[in-house]
């Protein structure tokens, strides 16, 4: 899947492309199911993923199927760590 970063509000300095991608392709990444539809037609999809550094990131995204476009990254709490690393050893 492409990302869309154009006319994002995220700092690019703190949270790399790559990191994004990597965390959007990590095979344990935990995958919401999409909130309802507030300010917009299209669904917003939450995503908790591992980089290959080892940072666990938080993201929120709309998607086509083809292209993501990322509204939100960040570092997640520890609260959420925890509750990706209990979805990761559960697969183990």
């Amino acid at each position: 899947m492409d990302l869309d970063l154009i006319d994002t509000h995220i700092d690019l300095q703190s949270t790399k492309p790559r990191e994004i991608e990597e965390a959007m392709e990590d095979p344990f990444a935990v995958r919401f199911i999409p909130d309802s539809l507030i300010g917009g037609n299209e669904p917003r999809y939450f995503l908790i993923g591992k980089t290959v550094a080892q940072r666990v990131l938080f993201l929120c995204f709309n998607t086509d199927g083809k292209k993501a476009k990322i509204i939100a990254a960040r570092d997640t709490s520890e609260e959420e760590a925890m509750f990706y690393d209990r979805n990761y050893h559960s697969f183990k």
